[in-house]
């Protein structure tokens, strides 16, 4: 299992390569310098310099955290360029290097279930994601498209609000989660793995968030 790990080198798609290696698989990582996400030229190189491939992952983003007012355009199409764009641009470039049991997993989220003040572009752009990967199931088949959809996963990706904010938010996540804890990179890699190796799961987009969305 050759497998095409696409994001930061830590949290989420670190925690991936370490699955897909324990399994007995080979990651190949690329980051923000190996590959641009919202430009097809370097996706498209990308392609050429990784030859054949079993399965892509991608963790990339580009979060637009804002309300209505206070969210730029600029900001909610970067975000949709990452994780929506970035995903048919990466099916174009790769499917044709992969087999027929290959597959790709992207990253959805639970704000595209769950309305929250602040996350209106973030959950627009998961519920483009979760559209795309049905899409895709369909037109590339038999390859196989997943997505896999977090809640609240502790990574760097809350340090921007501040440690202050930061341990608010996640203490009023716990204590509401049906779950009682904060989600870690590897119950969400875990999943991955799950995603890539089950070879009757197409279509999918994996609710893995501690039951944030039922409360």
């Amino acid at each position: 299992m050759n497998v095409l790990v696409i994001g930061r080198n830590s949290g989420i798609a670190q925690a991936v390569v370490k699955k897909v290696e324990e399994a007995g698989g080979t990651a190949v990582v690329a980051g923000r310098d190996e590959v641009d996400l919202t430009d097809e030229a370097s996706i498209a190189k990308l392609a050429e310099k990784v030859g054949a491939i079993d399965h892509v992952v991608s963790t990339g983003s580009a979060r637009a955290r804002g309300t209505a007012k206070e969210l730029t355009p600029e900001a909610v199409q970067a975000s949709l360029n990452v994780k929506v764009v970035g995903a048919i641009l990466l099916a174009k470039h790769f499917a044709s290097r992969m087999p027929e049991n290959g597959s790709f997993v992207f990253l959805s989220g639970a704000s595209a279930r769950k309305v929250m003040p602040g996350m209106l572009a973030v959950g627009a752009t998961n519920a483009a994601v979760d559209a795309v990967v049905r899409g895709l199931a369909v037109e590339l088949a038999p390859i196989r498209v997943n997505a896999i959809s977090p809640g609240t996963i502790d990574t760097g990706a809350y340090d921007a609000l501040g440690e202050e904010k930061k341990a608010a938010l996640f203490a009023h996540k716990q204590a509401t989660s049906p779950v009682r804890r904060i989600g870690q990179a590897e119950d969400i890699a875990d999943a991955v793995l799950f995603a890539l190796t089950n070879t009757f799961m197409t279509g999918v987009s994996l609710a893995v968030d501690g039951g944030e969305v039922l409360v």
